[in-house]
């Protein structure tokens, strides 16, 4: 089965002349076409069906995004079983009967999902959740109830999510559980909804477990260890649960809990990062493997039962192994490689046979190309935390060590979203983008990120815009100092968070950037907070401890002093902002702010506005369109290499400083924003 915790973390970029190199393409680095790195993969979410008769994958169909399905031993046979013309399917699971697959789709990015059953014997696809504006979540499938699920919806209260199980051989649903105070459930193998999590008004969780028709306090969680505290499933017993927990460490601990005795038991522990990944028997539910990741992914085998298979799989590829699926009787395996100059790779591995057969790679057309390498790195903070880094440079460049040029090269900081979130190790394709135009990439873990222990995130809290900041400067430091950076050419890039590290780059740091390129970024954290989706309030006091409270005047000032909407007056560089009009977590008005105040005081600033998107841009037509600009944008800012903007707007729908524009339009408005 599976089991969705429903935790919502929220949030989840001096001048140089015109110089353009958009025709130089190097014989031996050739330009790597964005189409190529940006469109839709050509295969995505790989799966088998819990039999493994059958494969399944998301994969375009005449440019989107749909679910394809077919024998396993024979690939020319899988064919389209979905066919949205739309934003296409985003997430999707196999049901035991094995002859249904649910999926999920929101309209224009307002992440409002709905659930739709596919009969893969008739073809039939039934929309479950038709309720307009309503949000639903699925949160049980299992192999013990096979034609069934439990799904969430908020139809009743946008607040919080009422529990229904879903038929389906009929597609009927019934209501379970009325909910009107919890944030998130967790669910056992005969979809019983066993523990609730109640959100604190100091931050803190309190697990409910369901006892004797009602509930029971069962395990508290301070908010200081909430994020790396949580039950993660249950044994085939039902009778011991396993968790990760910190509340006795720093990182997380995996630990099983027998719920009779009340006996905790130590399975796996790391002292640097936390575990955060693992494998269970697909029927026993007994864990068998786990993932360490502090500056790259290490499999760590707790089951000597899979030791001659793990050991196998790891010597058939030197990427780093994950496992997809295994099928109900376990003997066959999806696998997948994950690398920092290759593709994706992916394999069935027949466990009678101990052999693995390849498959094919999410991106064949970039096989072709050099991809630069990913360097983990660990940058120094001014108060001496260790900043888990990465660093990627041009793959031609000459060097004088493994990731120092023999030349100052243009940077660019990418900060991650989240930013309850992490960097990591892999095929970044943000990274050999960059670093294929000629600049050096370089992404933080900052203070604040996940999964190098509950004392590094907690650093983070009350720190936005502050020490957070300070992480990232030093970041940018060390790269000048270490001579991998030309001091005048660094530019900061985001989403999300990231988008608002930007921003805050550009306007209390303004002397340090040369450009910002923010995406779906907040400019002013109280519209912020006070404008989160309904289903964000039950853990509304989270964000009070992690970013700060807002009851005092003295409060809101302080959020005041931290937004980078107060010291918009302050901007001087170049600044490309991007936003989706549907975005539900950081809202349009969050960008249209700080472009108004821009625009008051005559600063140059360019304005993408998607009009079919949201947090984030699914649609390939925008997301080639983004892509394009913003490498125009640091080409004539940064002096690297681009790619002609080509048909790369055409099948975008979005308004550029409040315009429909063509390719020449677009071109005038960032030399505009840039002179």
């Amino acid at each position: 089965m599976i089991s969705v915790i429903f935790n919502i973390l929220i949030l989840i970029i001096v001048c140089m002349p015109y110089i353009s190199f958009a025709s130089t393409n190097s014989p031996n680095n050739p330009i790597i076409p964005r189409k190529v790195l940006f469109d839709n993969p050509d295969k995505t979410l790989v799966t088998l069906s819990p039999d493994g008769q059958y494969i399944s994958y998301l994969a375009p169909k005449d440019g989107v995004l749909n679910i394809w399905v077919g024998p396993s031993n024979n690939l020319s046979k899988v064919k389209p079983v979905t066919d949205d013309r739309n934003r296409g399917v985003q997430g999707y699971y196999w049901t035991f009967d094995g002859e249904h697959i649910i999926y999920m789709q929101d309209n224009k990015g307002d992440e409002n999902f709905r659930i739709y059953s596919l009969s893969l014997k008739s073809g039939e696809i039934t929309l479950i959740t038709p309720e307009e504006g309503v949000r639903a979540l699925v949160y049980g499938i299992s192999e013990r109830v096979p034609n069934a699920i439990l799904i969430g919806m908020n139809n009743r209260d946008k607040r919080y999510f009422d529990i229904y199980k879903v038929n389906l051989l009929d597609n009927t649903k019934e209501l379970i559980m009325e909910n009107n105070k919890f944030s998130s459930f967790i669910v056992d193998d005969d979809l019983n909804v066993r523990f609730a999590i109640l959100s604190n008004e100091d931050g803190s969780d309190e697990y409910y477990e369901f006892q004797d028709n009602q509930w029971l306090s069962f395990m508290h969680v301070s908010l200081e260890d909430s994020s790396n505290t949580r039950i993660i499933g249950f044994d085939n017993t039902g009778l011991v649960i396993y968790l990760l927990d910190s509340r006795e460490s720093n990182t997380a601990v995996l630990k099983s809990l027998d719920l009779k005795t009340r006996k905790y038991k130590i399975i796996a522990e790391d002292k640097r990062a936390d575990i955060a990944v693992f494998t269970s028997h697909p029927t026993k539910k007994t864990i068998q493997a786990v993932e360490v990741n502090y500056d790259k992914a290490i499999y760590n085998i707790l089951d000597s039962s899979i030791k001659n298979d793990i050991e196998y799989l790891k010597l058939l590829n030197t990427g780093e192994l994950n496992i997809n699926t295994r099928t109900l009787d376990d003997q066959k395996w999806l696998v997948a490689y994950s690398n920092d100059t290759t593709p994706v790779q992916y394999y069935i591995y027949d466990r009678n046979t101990r052999k693995a057969d390849f498959l094919f790679s999410n991106r064949k057309n970039l096989e072709q190309y050099k991809l630069a390498n990913m360097h983990p790195i660990i940058i120094k903070s001014r108060d001496s935390l260790d900043l888990v880094s990465y660093i990627t440079l041009p793959a031609d460049i000459e060097l004088k060590n493994k990731f120092c040029p023999t030349k100052p090269l243009p940077l660019v900081l990418l900060v991650h979203g989240g930013p309850w979130a992490r960097d990591s190790w892999g095929l970044n394709t943000i990274h050999q983008w960059l670093a294929n135009r000629g600049y050096a990439v370089l992404s933080v873990n900052f203070r604040g990120s996940t999964g190098f222990g509950k004392d590094f995130t907690n650093a983070g809290n009350m720190e936005w815009g502050r020490k957070m900041h300070n992480d990232l400067i030093d970041a940018v430091n060390w790269a000048i100092d270490s001579k991998i950076a030309d001091p005048q050419k660094v530019a900061i890039m985001g989403g999300s968070y990231g988008g608002y590290a930007t921003l805050v780059g550009l306007t209390m740091t303004p002397d340090i950037f040369a450009c910002g390129v923010d995406i779906v970024g907040p400019s002013n954290l109280i519209t912020l907070i006070k404008s989160v989706p309904p289903y964000w309030k039950p853990i509304i006091s989270t964000f009070k401890k992690r970013i700060g409270p807002w009851d005092s005047e003295k409060e809101i000032e302080n959020l005041k002093q931290i937004s980078p909407l107060t010291f918009a007056s302050k901007i001087k560089k170049p600044l490309f902002i991007a936003q989706g009009a549907h975005d539900p977590r950081v809202k349009k008005e969050e960008s249209d702010q700080i472009v108004k105040v821009m625009r008051d005081k005559n600063i140059p600033v360019i304005y993408a506005l998607y009009e079919d998107e949201g947090h984030g841009f699914v649609k390939p037509g925008n997301r080639l369109s983004y892509y394009a600009l913003v490498e125009q944008f640091l080409m004539k800012v940064l002096g690297g290499r681009a790619e002609e903007i080509g048909n790369d707007l055409k099948n975008a729908h979005f308004l550029l400083n409040d315009k429909v524009v063509n390719n020449i339009e677009s071109q005038n408005i960032i030399d505009s924003a840039i002179k």
